[in-house]
C-alpha cells in the first residue's frame, strides 16, 4: 500500500443519533386555573403515564399539566426542524421544550449542541421566550396574581437512541467517559480533570443494559435504545420546574422581608394603617408561599415507577432541591416571626391608644362635672 494511501482499516468516528431537548421553566403567576386555561387553549389535561413494562403501583395520582405542541416552521437547527412543546402547570409555571433531532460524531460535534443559534440567527432563549410570551398572553384570564417576567430556569437533555451499533449503554459509557463528561459540562473531554469527570458522571442510573440516565448540574444524558425517553424527560422537566419555583420563592421572600423590615424600622408602624397594610401583605404572602411550597414539593408524587423515582432522586440531589426547600422553610419561619412581632406591636399600640382615649374621656367627664357645679 502506498505511504500516502488512506488507512482503510482505521475505525470511523462513532455516529450518535438522538434528540437534544432544551427545557425552559418560566414562573408566570402564583397559580393557574387549569380548567379555565384548558378552555382558553382549547386542550384538555393529559395525565402522565409511566411505562407499563416496569413494576410499580397502578393507583397513584398522576401529574396532569396542559400540553400543546406549537408548530413553528421557521425554527431549525442545522436544517432539522424543531418541535416546540408547551406545558402549563397549576403551580403557576409554563414550561417550553425545544426538541431537535441530530446525528453527529461524539466529541466536538456534539459540544456544538450546547445553546446553538437557530439557522435564521435567532438565539434558542429568544425562541423559548417568544412561545412563553404568546402562551402567557392567551392564559391571561386564568392566571392568579401574575408576576413580572423573569429569567427562566434552563436545562439541556441529550437523548441518545443509537450508539453507533453498541447495544450496552453502560459499556458504551465506560468506554467513553471523557466524551460523556465533556458533553455534560460543555468542555472538551481531554481538558477535564479526573475529579471533574468522576463528578460529572457520579449521579447515574440504569434499569436495563439498554438504558442509562446521567444527571449533571447543567445537562443530562439519557440513553434509551429500546424504548422512549419521554418518561425520564418528564421527570427532569418537573425537577427543573421545582428548582425554578424554589428560587422564585426565595427571591420573593428576600424582597418582602427586606421591605417589611425597612417599613417597621422607619417607624411606619406608629401609623395603624401602615402596619395594618404590612401585616395584611405578610399574611397573604405567608399563606401563598406555604401553599405553593407544598404543591411544588408534591408535584412528583405520581412517581409510582421505582426507576423514575430514583431518577428524580438523582435530579433532586444534583439540583440541591432539598436545600432550596429548607431555605424557603427557614425564610417562611422568619416571616412568621416578623408577622408575630409586628402583630404584637400593633396590639400594644392599639391598647395604648385605647388607654389614652379612656383617660381623655375620664378627664372630659371630670371637667364637665367641675363646670357644672
Amino acid at each position: 500500500m502506498p505511504a500516502d494511501a488512506p488507512d482503510l482499516v482505521a475505525p470511523l468516528p462513532t455516529r450518535l443519533r438522538g434528540e437534544v431537548v432544551y427545557l425552559y421553566a418560566f414562573d408566570v403567576a402564583n397559580e393557574v386555573h387549569v380548567e379555565r386555561a384548558a378552555e382558553l387553549l382549547s386542550i384538555r389535561p393529559q395525565p402522565f403515564a409511566a411505562r407499563a413494562d416496569r413494576p410499580g403501583p397502578a393507583t397513584l395520582p398522576t401529574a396532569q399539566p396542559l400540553t400543546l405542541e406549537v408548530p413553528d416552521p421557521s425554527a431549525h437547527i442545522g436544517g432539522a426542524a424543531i418541535r416546540v412543546i408547551v406545558r402549563v402547570y397549576n403551580v403557576g409555571v409554563v414550561t417550553v421544550a425545544l426538541r431537535a433531532p441530530f446525528e453527529r460524531a461524539a466529541g466536538a460535534e456534539l459540544l456544538g449542541l450546547h445553546g446553538p443559534a437557530l439557522d435564521d440567527g435567532r438565539a434558542l432563549d429568544a425562541l423559548a421566550r417568544q412561545h412563553y410570551t404568546e402562551t402567557r398572553r392567551r392564559l391571561a384570564d386564568a392566571l392568579v396574581r401574575p408576576g413580572p417576567e423573569a429569567e427562566p430556569e434552563a436545562y439541556t437533555v441529550f437523548c441518545l437512541t443509537d450508539l453507533g451499533g453498541e447495544r450496552d449503554a453502560n459499556r458504551w459509557l465506560a468506554d467513553n467517559t471523557r466524551a460523556a463528561a465533556g458533553l455534560l459540562t460543555a468542555t472538551p473531554g481531554d481538558r477535564l480533570s479526573e475529579q471533574q469527570v468522576t463528578d460529572a458522571l457520579r449521579l447515574r442510573r440504569s434499569f436495563e443494559n439498554s438504558d442509562l440516565v446521567v444527571v449533571d448540574w447543567d445537562a443530562a444524558l439519557v440513553v434509551e435504545l429500546d424504548g422512549s425517553p419521554e418518561d425520564v424527560l418528564f421527570v427532569l422537566e418537573l425537577a427543573n420546574l421545582q428548582l425554578e419555583e424554589f428560587r422564585w420563592m426565595d427571591r420573593t421572600l428576600d424582597t418582602h422581608l427586606e421591605r417589611a423590615y425597612a417599613d417597621l424600622a422607619r417607624g411606619r408602624s406608629w401609623g395603624l394603617g401602615g402596619v395594618g397594610a404590612t401585616l395584611r401583605s405578610l399574611r397573604q404572602l405567608r399563606v401563598d408561599l406555604a401553599r405553593l411550597a407544598d404543591e411544588v414539593t408534591h408535584s412528583t408524587k405520581f412517581l409510582g415507577d421505582w426507576h423514575l423515582a430514583r431518577v428524580y432522586a438523582l435530579a433532586r440531589e444534583r439540583f440541591h432541591l432539598g436545600q432550596w426547600r429548607a431555605s424557603v422553610g427557614e425564610r417562611l419561619g422568619d416571616l412568621d416571626r416578623l408577622y408575630t412581632t409586628a402583630r404584637g406591636d400593633l396590639y400594644d399600640r392599639r391598647m395604648l391608644v385605647l388607654e389614652v382615649v379612656v383617660v381623655l374621656f375620664f378627664a372630659v367627664d371630670l371637667l364637665f362635672l367641675f363646670f357644672r357645679k
